[in-house]
């Protein structure tokens, strides 16, 4: 009998703690209005950052090492943030190694760059000579960097910050209408699997209730 009381004693303590790790609106994350379009398909999840954000440094490793497992219904987006003029390069360049297919290791190089070795890669030059040494080809980078489907790529990315309504970075978007961000790495990788879970127990309840 005792055994049996300490059992669930034990489950309720279980029970109460799990509670208090759940995602509360407002201090883990807030909802976003309006809520934006987000892919029907998976569980679509954008970062909003910029490679010479410190605080968006320290979120990538776990984020990085998130994405590497992440579960098979979620997407991971990134957009890199323009607030300023000055911004606008690195923008183009990650969309620029993203056309030329070759983001990856540069993704992690670029954060490096700018946060660790402290590199000047404030224009196309200096950017496609620091790009080079990975394999990537100067003058094809130089190409997309400055094509015509660079400047739509760069007014979407403008676009998103007004219509999410980003203020700081990073920040994660979650199914369009939940927004994490001002947490410690661990606690944003934390709140934003509970939001997941969130979201995933609603759209199973709209494809069983057909609404």
């Amino acid at each position: 009998m005792k055994t049996f009381i300490k059992s669930l004693v034990l489950a309720a303590l279980l029970l109460t703690g799990s509670a208090t790790l759940a995602a509360e609106v407002g201090k883990d994350y807030k909802l976003l209005n309006p809520a934006q379009p987000a892919s029907a398909a998976k569980i679509e999840v954008l970062e909003f950052f910029f490679y010479g954000c410190s605080h968006c440094f320290h979120l990538h490793s776990h984020l990085s090492k998130w994405e590497k497992t992440m579960p098979g219904d979620v997407e991971l987006t990134y957009v890199p943030v323009i607030f300023r003029d000055s911004w606008e390069p690195m923008a183009r360049t990650y969309y620029a190694l993203e056309m030329l297919g070759q983001l990856h290791p540069l993704h992690d190089a670029l954060f490096k760059a700018w946060n660790v070795d402290n590199l000047d890669l404030s224009d196309a030059t200096r950017i496609a000579d620091f790009v080079a040494p990975y394999g990537v080809d100067r003058a094809k980078f130089l190409a997309a960097y400055n094509s015509f489907a660079m400047q739509s790529k760069v007014a979407r990315s403008k676009q998103m910050i007004r219509s999410y309504g980003i203020t700081g970075t990073p920040t994660l978007i979650v199914d369009g209408k939940y927004l994490i961000t001002g947490l410690q790495p661990a606690d944003t990788m934390r709140v934003l699997d509970e939001v997941i879970a969130m979201v995933r127990k609603e759209k199973t309840a709209k494809a069983k209730t057909g609404r």
